[in-house]
């Protein structure tokens, strides 16, 4: 069903201390917005109505959270959602911020002084295996080779999922971008761990029957990426041809 539009969305995203109004100028400070910039820096990439996030940043104030989505109406119910958690808890929202993004442009709004230990990214839209979409996957070796630029070796990514067809190529996307797959399940509430987080999309989904596939990958040193742009590989095998 699509979301209608929130006239009131974005004065209230305005109004609140967590969110960042404009993520293009912070390339290289992040930690620098947060009460203890000193902490590990995550990301979740994706937040939609951030009932992840409401549950992750406030169970663990020894790490910096930012949770991104590409439009008002979806983060104002974030917003609200971990304004909430915060409050119940009695804690000051001092390690959580949450921004307006364009995930597949992530390059505009960070750079390589933003070091970031883990990246969350839960049931993203599968989009079609064509040539002019699948692309747009958020496990597509082309966006990893983006995160990877932020991340030191031995950072990982956190995937989950209830799509078969994007966790079975995300198997090959992670390593082919240089990523060493540390644990994964195709059945993630058959033997669930202590610290899985469920969201509502995960709820919907095991009550549907769909079984939730995860895994946990973490970036390798450089010499591991295996994976070459298309046009990048045409060129290549051209001047093979040539010669």
């Amino acid at each position: 069903m699509r979301m209608r539009f929130k006239p009131y969305a974005r004065p209230e995203l305005l109004a609140c201390d967590f969110h960042v109004h404009e993520p293009l100028t912070h390339a290289g400070h992040w930690r620098e917005l947060f009460a203890r910039p000193e902490q590990p820096f995550c990301l979740e990439l994706g937040c939609g109505k951030g009932g992840f996030l409401a549950q992750l940043a406030p169970s663990d104030p020894t790490r910096n959270f930012l949770g991104i989505d590409i439009t008002d109406k979806v983060l104002i119910l974030a917003k609200r959602k971990v304004e909430k958690a915060y409050l119940e808890k009695q804690l000051p929202p001092d390690n959580v911020l949450i921004a307006s993004l364009d995930i597949e442009r992530m390059s505009g709004a960070f750079s390589a002084e933003d070091r970031v230990a883990r990246i969350y990214i839960n049931f993203c839209n599968p989009w079609s295996k064509n040539a002019s979409s699948h692309k747009h996957r958020l496990t597509h070796p082309r966006q990893l080779l983006q995160y990877r630029n932020l991340m030191d070796e031995g950072a990982e990514i956190w995937f989950k999922t209830d799509d078969d067809d994007l966790f079975r190529d995300s198997l090959s996307y992670f390593p082919a971008a240089g990523f060493e797959i540390t644990w994964q399940t195709f059945d993630l509430h058959a033997d669930e761990p202590a610290w899985n987080l469920r969201t509502e999309h995960e709820g919907m989904f095991s009550e549907q029957g769909i079984p939730i596939k995860a895994l946990i990958a973490r970036k390798g040193p450089d010499s591991t990426v295996t994976w070459v742009e298309p046009k990048e590989l045409a060129r290549r095998l051209d001047g093979e041809e040539e010669e």
